[in-house]
């Protein structure tokens, strides 16, 4: 197996693992406000999500900037709870189905690339201990940092395939209020966040 299907594999199977719970969150809260039919801001977003934390991983796996790992840790479970809180407030007031032309605005409507791109560095530091283990006494991992990163956008695009999907079903199936979709998600997502960040203070 070359190094390039090696890294491809563990950057896809690391997003389908417990060790990315934090991301998997975040992931669902940056995901919640929309529908399937959103499906192609909903890849733009997470294509500048992969951006983000593609950028910070390399510079820190590379050695180019230092990692405070507690600091960027306690910042990850911060993110998603941002996140969160923001599309539960700006889910709407008004009970609207799924059919509505109405849709709820999420934190990344209102700078679509922007907030996902900054999110995501403080994900990609997240991400460097890890591939900083994997990769050892390897210095220049430029075809590790590639296929990895490639194997980890891949992960989170079947993941939000998957949340799309989801929420189609609840929504078009079961006749679901958009806004109790938006705030049943994020809650969701705000309640791991919270609980991700009581266990690393506690720690």
């Amino acid at each position: 197996m070359s190094v390039f299907t090696t890294y491809l594999q563990l950057g896809f199977w690391h997003i389908w693992s417990w060790q990315a719970t934090d991301h998997l969150t975040f992931l669902l809260a940056l995901c919640a406000p929309y529908a399937l039919a959103d499906w192609r801001r909903v890849v733009a977003l997470v294509t500048s999500f992969t951006v983000g934390h593609s950028l910070t991983l390399a510079l820190a796996t590379l050695g180019v900037v230092g990692v405070d790992s507690p600091l960027v840790e306690a910042l990850i479970p911060v993110t998603i709870m941002l996140t969160a809180l923001l599309n539960m407030k700006q889910a709407g007031r008004a009970d609207s189905r799924s059919t509505s032309s109405r849709r709820p605005t999420s934190v990344v409507w209102a700078a679509p690339n922007a907030l996902a791109l900054a999110f995501g560095l403080i994900h990609g530091l997240g991400f460097s201990t890890y591939l900083r283990s994997l990769l050892g006494a390897n210095s220049r991992p430029v075809a590790e940092l590639l296929s990895f990163n490639l194997g980890v956008e891949l992960g989170q695009l079947l993941v939000v395939s998957i949340i799309l999907l989801l929420g189609f079903v609840v929504l078009r199936g079961f006749g679901a209020a958009r806004r109790d979709w938006v705030l049943t998600t994020s809650g969701a997502a705000l309640g791991v966040a919270l609980l991700l960040l009581v266990q690393l203070l506690n720690e």
